[in-house]
């Protein structure tokens, strides 16, 4: 039979394999009923086992697949349909033209600037993943697609564990590779979304080292051996990304960070002359509330034309009146804020009513007018203050001015970002607008057990909404008589 006339449920057309592994073949198609080309990914089934256990295969497959097929990410490729057909499942995909990260890698090895880009972009699409409550299973370069374009999309959600991809069988032979896999996944322990963490790290560690963090070896079982021990090979041509791989790829499941985390990071590391907008603009997590439109000033509908709305356009046009609303309401809660503030307003360098408690998250200062020039207290470049701002300021040690600083944050990081030295900045390599970015994501920051090891020297556990914590240390100088923070580490 020939390819070109080759037809899944009479509506799709093989025209092309574009790729293929140990899963089964992607194919090149066109969906002859929406006229447009998109992927197929036939899957294979074990033909080494029983009637029960391919059938009980065949169901994970189609089970996984609706799951995969249920997220919707910019940078995930997204699942159309999942068919049964010549008695094995198939998978109808989006169809991106690109090669593999695992082909890219081949050709030639990543910078370090390319492997935060795809990695911030695939760290997106994961973290959208595991606030959904899915995980992925098998992060890999042979699962991450880019684009000519550098946009990078991540696939196959799901189906590796599916189909037994990552899995010993039952005559002990591997299949696929254990390079990627987290030390408790290659000791038999399910994957969770710490793995995927650990994976992802494995995954930008060897596009920027050339081989995988555990190293070489002459066989799978021995790869495997090395992947459950957990020791890795320390990097050494990460440059900056070093730090955050050396976390992502902890032996232990809970020394990691989340993949929430994870993007946050990466995309702080983004360069800063990033000139390309389809890993930025694209990266913004999509469960972002979009900016409210500009509503017209008056929409005249025709008498008798009302129920020819479609329900996309009320939907918009319900989405604009709330946030018309919404903006009202800000307006408002900004005025009474500022007439709340009015009488002290004159005695701005006035010692705070309250000081930010080391184990719950500050009181954010709220909104004010810019300061006036002649306060003393308030850095000299930060563009307003707050009593918060003042006590930085007057910080006597370096404990009181570290919580102070967290104590700005998230609420003015504007204020927070005049208390980083140039060397701090220049160390990550990082803008006000990524540094804005990262705290725009969480609600709320703590400062724990602060105390000083060393001279100038602070280590506390800093707490992300409520929930992810990290032990690290600060190094602080003075700057014009103001604690500013020179170094952090983990």
């Amino acid at each position: 039979m020939l390819v070109e006339s080759r037809r899944i449920r009479d509506r799709y057309r093989l025209l092309e394999p574009v790729g293929g592994g140990a899963m089964g073949t992607v194919w090149r198609a066109q969906d002859e009923k929406l006229d447009r080309t998109v992927a197929i990914k036939e899957l294979l089934l074990p033909h080494d086992h029983d009637e029960q256990r391919t059938q009980e295969a065949k169901n994970r497959a189609m089970r996984e697949a609706r799951i995969a097929a249920r997220l919707q990410h910019s940078h995930a490729i997204t699942v159309f349909a999942v068919l049964e057909e010549e008695d094995r499942p198939w998978l109808v995909m989006e169809y991106l033209p690109s090669k593999s990260l695992a082909v890219v890698l081949g050709e030639q090895p990543a910078t370090v600037d390319e492997a935060i880009r795809v990695g911030a972009q695939i760290s997106s699409a994961l973290a959208g993943a595991h606030r959904a409550g899915v995980v992925h299973r098998d992060v890999k370069p042979a699962n991450i697609l880019v684009a000519e374009d550098g946009t990078a999309k991540i696939t196959d959600f799901g189906i590796s564990r599916a189909i037994g991809d990552v899995k010993l069988t039952a005559t002990g032979e591997i299949a696929g590779t254990p390079a990627y896999l987290a030390p408790e996944v290659a000791r038999g322990e399910d994957a969770d979304f710490a793995a995927d963490v650990f994976s992802l790290g494995a995954t930008l560690y060897a596009a920027v080292e050339g081989q995988s963090p555990y190293g070489t070896a002459d066989n799978p079982i021995a790869l495997l051996y090395k992947a459950s021990s957990g020791e890795i090979v320390p990097p050494e041509k990460a440059g900056r990304l070093t730090p955050l791989l050396v976390r992502m790829l902890a032996s232990e499941p809970a020394e990691r960070p989340s993949m929430d985390e994870v993007e946050q990071e990466l995309l702080a590391l983004l360069p800063g002359e990033e000139p390309g907008e389809s890993v930025l603009a694209a990266t913004v997590p999509e469960a972002e509330p979009a900016a409210v439109p500009t509503v017209p000033a008056a929409v005249a509908v025709p008498a008798g034309e009302v129920t020819a709305v479609s329900p996309g356009a009320r939907k918009g046009l319900i989405a604009v009146g709330a946030g018309a609303a919404l903006l009202c309401v800000a307006v408002v809660v900004v005025i009474l804020v500022v007439l709340r503030q009015k009488a002290p307003a004159d005695n701005v360098a006035a010692p705070p009513s309250q000081t930010p408690s080391t184990s719950a998250p500050a009181t954010p200062p709220p909104s004010s007018s810019p300061a006036p020039s002649s306060t003393p207290s308030a850095p000299t470049s930060a563009p307003s203050t707050s009593p918060t701002v003042s006590t930085v300021a007057s910080s006597k040690t370096p404990v009181d001015a570290l919580v102070a600083y967290y104590g700005l944050l998230p609420s003015n990081p504007a204020a927070a970002w005049n208390l980083l030295t140039a060397n701090f900045k220049a160390s990550r390599n990082q803008t006000y607008e990524t540094y804005k970015n990262f705290w725009s994501r969480h609600r709320s920051v703590q400062v724990n057990n602060p105390r000083e090891v060393g001279p100038n020297r602070v280590t506390a556990r800093i707490t992300y909404d409520g929930g992810n914590a990290e032990n690290d240390t600060f190094t602080l100088v003075q700057e014009g008589g103001v604690w500013k923070i020179d170094s952090q580490s983990s």
